[in-house]
């Protein structure tokens, strides 16, 4: 089989041994994986001297079902996330813990991106909001335009922003969404429809490590609002504020309980349903009811494809932050 890979700063190609079945594991034949650019674009960056394996959220074929596997069978269309389970190769050994069935009403290309939507799905549970409660999202990258999306349907009230004014403007088809490009706008809007209380909760899903947006978040949420770290940001908050408002800072680790967790991962056994409600691949599964149910809409996010032969090439047009492109899709 064959797998995309970092290496040296550059992406490859590589050819790999093609996993054998285990027990509680699918081999699936991937259809389609998703580019991730804010997490994919950090490793490429770090590749130097060594392989890194890319991607994480990807759609396929079950070919094979292991020993003990009752919910799936051979020719069930599946979506599954989680590296280094999932990745950009056209072969794919999952543990049924990260897959979740295809719903007949959603598209292939529409379940590749189940990983980001676990992942957004997630970081809006640890914020903890109920019906009505205001909420911003600074950053419209792929996992902030999936947030603001869901968010929506969730009836949340939706503020957004991105410093780029294309990315800002692909949110206008949301009717119910205020997306700004300035922050003084963005300010404007929040007093405007908290009465000056403030958002009940804010979330980053900028990168780029030290950020004014830090300190400035604290500014925008209410008396005890949160903030909630979802992208590569470095949390460095001031006490004054902090103390003052009594403010939660949160943070959102990848698509819920289960990732990093080897017996749920590579052991592939599940949390106990009443005692875990929300796991990580309980979260995909969720992310494609939304979509089946048309609560959301990802098919902007579905413009760019590109064949497996050709996606090392692709990475370059996503490092332009302006662009809006989000992601590329990886067609096998």
């Amino acid at each position: 089989m064959k797998s995309i890979i970092a290496r040296n700063q550059n992406v490859h190609i590589v050819k790999c041994v093609k996993p054998a079945i285990k027990p509680s594991y699918l081999l699936i034949k991937t259809l389609h994986s998703v580019i991730s650019p804010g997490t994919e674009l950090s490793l490429i960056g770090i590749s130097e001297d060594r392989d890194i394996t890319l991607g994480y959220s990807a759609v396929g074929v079950v070919m094979e079902c292991g020993e003990g596997v009752e919910d799936y069978q051979k020719g069930d269309i599946v979506a599954c996330y989680g590296a280094p389970y999932v990745g950009h190769s056209d072969c794919l050994l999952v543990p049924t813990t990260l897959c979740a069935k295809v719903p007949s009403g959603v598209e292939a290309k529409e379940a590749a991106l189940a990983g980001i939507g676990a992942i957004a799905i997630h970081a809006l549970r640890i914020a903890k909001l109920v019906f009505g409660e205001t909420i911003v999202i600074i950053g419209l990258g792929l996992l902030g335009q999936m947030i603001a999306k869901i968010a929506n349907a969730a009836a949340y009230n939706v503020i957004a922003f991105d410093i780029q004014a294309e990315r800002a403007a692909m949110l206008n088809e949301e009717t119910s969404i205020r997306s700004f490009s300035t922050i003084p706008e963005m300010e404007s809007e929040i007093e405007k429809c908290t009465k000056k209380y403030g958002a009940d909760a804010v979330l980053l899903c900028a990168g780029g490590k030290r950020s004014s947006l830090t300190n400035q978040s604290l500014e925008w949420i209410r008396h005890q609002g949160k903030v909630v770290i979802v992208g590569d940001i470095e949390p460095d908050f001031p006490r004054n504020l902090l103390f003052a408002k009594e403010a939660q800072i949160l943070i959102s680790r990848a698509g819920g309980p289960g990732r990093y967790d080897q017996v749920y991962e590579k052991q592939a056994i599940d949390y106990p349903y009443g005692y875990v409600r929300w796991t990580e691949g309980r979260n995909v599964a969720e992310y494609l009811r939304l979509v089946n149910d048309k609560r959301i809409n990802v098919q902007s996010f579905l413009t760019d494809e590109v064949d497996f032969q050709d996606a090392p090439a692709a990475y370059d047009e996503l490092f332009n932050k302006k662009s809006t492109t989000l992601t590329k899709i990886i067609n096998y």
